[in-house]
C-alpha cells in the first residue's frame, strides 16, 4: 500500500482548519491580527482580552476559542480536539503567541501543578 492509499481521518475541528488554510488563509490572518490588536499588554507580557473569561471568536460559521484560533493560525496547524493550546503564563485571557504552546490534557495538568507548587517564571516566557 503506498502513502496515497492511506485514508487520514481528521475530526470536525481539523477539517474546518485544514479547509480555513486552503481556503481562507489571508483572511484568518487578518483576523488574528484584529484579535491581537484588541488585547491589551500587562505587566507580564500577556496580551489580555477585554473578556472576564477565554475570548471566543467566530470565523467562517465556526467558533473557538481565540488562543487556539491564534496558535492553529499562526502555526498553520490543525490540532485535533485531542491536543490543547496552553498557556504558559496561565492566564486563559492571554493571546501572546510567544505565551502559547501545544500539547495534551496530560502536559496541561502538569503545568498547573507546577505554577501551584512554583508559581510562574516570567523570566522564561
Amino acid at each position: 500500500m503506498s502513502n496515497t492509499d492511506l485514508f487520514v481521518a481528521m475530526d470536525r475541528n481539523q477539517e474546518w482548519y485544514a479547509s480555513l488554510f486552503v481556503n481562507h488563509y489571508e483572511e484568518a490572518c487578518q483576523k488574528v491580527e484584529e484579535l491581537l490588536n484588541e488585547t491589551e499588554r500587562d505587566e507580564n507580557g500577556c496580551m489580555v482580552t477585554p473578556t472576564t473569561g477565554p475570548r471566543k471568536v467566530r470565523f467562517q460559521g465556526q467558533q473557538d476559542r481565540a488562543y487556539r484560533f491564534v496558535y492553529c493560525v499562526l502555526h498553520q496547524l490543525a490540532a485535533t480536539r485531542d491536543q490543547v493550546i496552553r498557556h504558559r503564563c496561565h492566564n486563559r485571557r492571554c493571546l501572546n503567541p510567544r505565551h502559547l504552546d501545544i500539547g495534551d490534557r496530560g502536559d496541561n495538568f502538569r503545568d498547573e501543578l507546577e505554577r501551584r507548587a512554583n508559581g510562574v517564571d516570567w523570566r522564561l516566557l
